[in-house]
């Protein structure tokens, strides 16, 4: 998940290549109606101690009407810092063997073998129950499966240094031998958990643990199933793929399986400087450039200098063969997908779902099925000046679909055909999903981006919504379905490049925001957007702000316009997911603005609905823009539940189904290490989790925390 900060890296992560005329909506709406380790307290996370006990069946747990535990301090401690009354314990890290026959991680960079071990920047992560014969189960909630994503990699400068032994090799060409690692710690992983009444624990030797990585073979589907743009070398015929990159935020589907978003893909791709030129009027240096991958720039990591195998070539994405049959100069149009698997099943391979569109995807939820209606799931494009976005399938959901023989089977009915839509909100607090098919002429007809047909849309979705007039917003990321009143939540994570006079009612703050003597500008801190329709696939939407994040001392009429306070004031919100057994939305931080005071954070809400709130105004000098605030924020209805270790992003959250344990993932601890000082842990800027007693060596690594409640009791009560 990418943010605002001062990592080198940062460049390849915060993507700015929206140049599109499109207007605040307020314009557009004038153009267009013309046309119509253990814890306690506030202890350090530890390894070994025991947890409370999950019964091994449970129904779900009740709605929360009171968030029982007292928030937890801002604090730059390196620890995972959680409320007293609550455990939480270190199970899954960076490198820890998926198989019984896989060493156990040494931690100093040389292991290899990470296609059985756990990935690198644990991400999005869900959970799949399964009963004591190893069937799915989705009440038993004492053994299950955490699939989760594997984003990307700790790097200064090319080298994911962490698991190299001398740091790796920072100027190209790369040594082939560091590159097949690197290929390996990104993607997907499987584990199976249990626990024994005492403690959770994974357990290696599972038949179901599994590794996705960028070089797993990928079935394409939907429209753009055998385009012209997705054939290259490897899939003359545009029907396969390999691997899967950057994934970020999950969703679990209606039927069961496991869906990921590829979100920051296009820095992995080198384009040479002249390959404008190479590819003449070929639509796709238009789009190439909107996807962020401008001729000559240099890639995050240099894995096309490894050598002439495809395992390296296939990053070069320049037109070098004499067609796209020859190269790999589609290569990239193969990434930006939702990808989907079945966690239960090994033998069937992952699908990449072109009918809900190719962006800087976050996650995708859903609605709540209902039989007889569309499945619909809402995304977020995340980067600076991108997009909301809606699938409505063309088949009708069947109750018996929520448990198929076959679940992908079930995947291809529902998220193969559909309509994809992109918001475009308007001032008076109301909004419209436009549509992206050849059905709308101002995509038919578009002087803009030439478009021919359906899989043109898919693989180009960026230019097709551009080109309808959709709202730019500030970096939508992850999506949230309240189980409530099924209103949508999408988290606005920051914008850098928002200014005064770009503000609208959806993004009305720009300001400026001091951290130490730095000045920071822009949307500097994010907010979430609140949409409630009447029904999931209708065209029509209404629209709030449920939350604007700020420091507590900002000023409460211009900047901190939700009321927070000391215990649950934020900055930048990321993830966000709604337990479906209590009903508490967890609110997730990915920061670089708050965090000469404090690190990144997970908060507890208990949002109530759109509407609940007032219309305010902001002023610009001449300008005024009226936007409409949820209620605001108090110190029963949001909570900061957990704090987590130096350098760390909080990225992905999920829960057993009685809501006696979540599992929660810590990316990137100790990210601000320079690559120079690998060797010398007194220079790290963490030590996590490692110093909570987890494993050994001192080199940080992401990992995935489970917590509990002491008495046994439902989180957040």
């Amino acid at each position: 998940m990418p943010h605002d900060n001062i990592r080198p890296s940062a460049r390849f992560n915060d993507e700015d290549s929206n140049t599109s005329p499109n207007p605040g909506f307020d314009s557009v709406l004038d153009a267009r109606l013309s046309r119509r380790g253990l814890l306690r307290g506030s202890a350090a996370l530890g390894g070994a101690a025991a947890l409370g006990g999950c019964a091994t069946m449970a129904g779900p747990a009740a709605p929360v009407s009171a968030l029982g535990f007292a928030p937890v301090a801002r604090t730059l401690a390196d620890q995972v810092t959680v409320p007293a009354g609550y455990t939480a314990r270190v199970i899954y890290a960076l490198g820890d063997p998926l198989t019984a026959a896989t060493p156990a991680f040494s931690n100093d960079g040389t292991d290899v073998d990470y296609g059985n071990r756990a990935g690198d920047h644990h991400d999005g992560i869900e959970w799949f129950g399964m009963d004591a014969a190893g069937q799915p189960s989705d009440s038993f909630a004492s053994r299950g499966l955490l699939a989760m994503n594997h984003e990307a990699t700790t790097d200064e400068k090319l080298s994911s240094f962490f698991i190299h032994a001398n740091g790796g090799t920072a100027s190209l060409p790369r040594p082939a031998a560091e590159i097949d690692k690197e290929l390996m710690i990104h993607g997907i992983s499987v584990v199976e958990v249990q626990t024994d009444g005492k403690a959770w624990a994974t357990k290696p030797g599972s038949a179901f643990n599994r590794r996705i990585t960028t070089m797993t073979p990928v079935a394409i589907h939907g429209p753009a199933r055998g385009s012209e743009h997705l054939m290259t070398k490897y899939s003359p015929d545009g029907t396969q793929a390999r691997g899967t990159l950057n994934n970020c935020g999950t969703g679990r589907t209606p039927w069961g399986t496991f869906i990921s978003g590829e979100e920051n893909w296009f820095g992995y791709f080198f384009r040479d400087a002249k390959d404008d030129d190479a590819r003449k009027k070929d639509k796709q240096v238009q789009a190439l450039n909107r996807y962020g991958r401008k001729a000559g720039a240099a890639s995050r990591h240099g894995w096309e200098s490894g050598g002439t195998a495809d395992t390296y070539a296939r990053w070069n994405n320049s037109a070098v063969g004499t067609s796209a049959k020859d190269d790999f100069r589609n290569e990239m149009n193969t990434f930006g997908y939702i990808v989907e698997i079945d966690p239960y099943d090994k033998s069937q391979a992952l699908r990449k779902r072109t009918a809900l569109g190719r962006l800087g995807h976050e996650n995708a939820t859903f609605a709540r099925a209902v039989a007889g209606q569309p499945v619909v799931a809402y995304m977020g494009d995340d980067a600076r000046g991108e997009y909301i976005y809606k699938f409505v399938s063309t088949a009708k959901w069947d109750p018996a679909d929520a448990r198929p023989a076959n679940r992908l089977a079930a995947g291809d009915k529902y998220l193969d055909k559909g309509t994809l839509y992109v918001a475009r909100f308007k001032a008076d607090g109301s909004g419209e999903w436009l549509e992206l098919s050849m059905n709308n002429p101002v995509i038919a007809g578009s002087s803009y981006f030439e478009f021919r047909n359906e899989a043109d849309i898919a693989v180009f979705t960026r230019l097709a919504a551009d080109a309808v007039g959709a709202t730019k917003m500030d970096r939508p990321e992850w999506g949230g379905v309240n189980p409530k009143n099924g209103e949508v939540y999408i988290t606005l994570t920051n914008n850098s490049a928002r200014t005064p006079a770009t503000t609208d009612a959806a993004n009305p703050r720009a300001y400026v925001d001091m951290k130490g003597s730095k000045e920071q500008k822009g949307n500097v801190n994010g907010h979430i957007v609140r949409l409630a329709e009447k029904q999931p696939a209708d065209a029509a939407f209404l629209w709030d702000i449920y939350l604007f994040a700020a420091q507590a001392d900002a000023d409460k009429t211009t900047v901190n316009l939700s009321n927070l306070s000391d215990g649950n004031d934020l900055s930048s919100p990321d993830g966000l997911v709604f337990s479906q057994a209590t009903g508490v939305c967890w609110i997730q931080t990915d920061d670089g603005a708050y965090t000469d005071t404090t690190n990144c954070m997970l908060l507890a809400a208990l949002p109530g609905q759109r509407g609940d709130g007032a219309s305010r105004t902001l002023s610009y000098g001449d300008k005024k823009v009226t936007t409409h605030v949820g209620r605001p924020q108090t110190a029963a209805t949001l909570k900061r539940f957990l704090v987590g270790p130096k350098g760390a992003e909080i990225t992905g959250i999920t829960e057993t189904p009685d809501g006696r344990a979540i599992f929660v993932n810590i990316q990137h601890a100790g990210e601000n290490t320079k690559m120079s000082d690998v060797n010398d842990p007194s220079k790290y800027e963490s030590q996590w989790p490692s110093n909570a007693g987890y494993g050994a060596g001192k080199r940080p690594r992401s990992a995935t925390i489970v917590i509990t409640k002491n008495d046994g009791g439902v989180i957040g009560t």
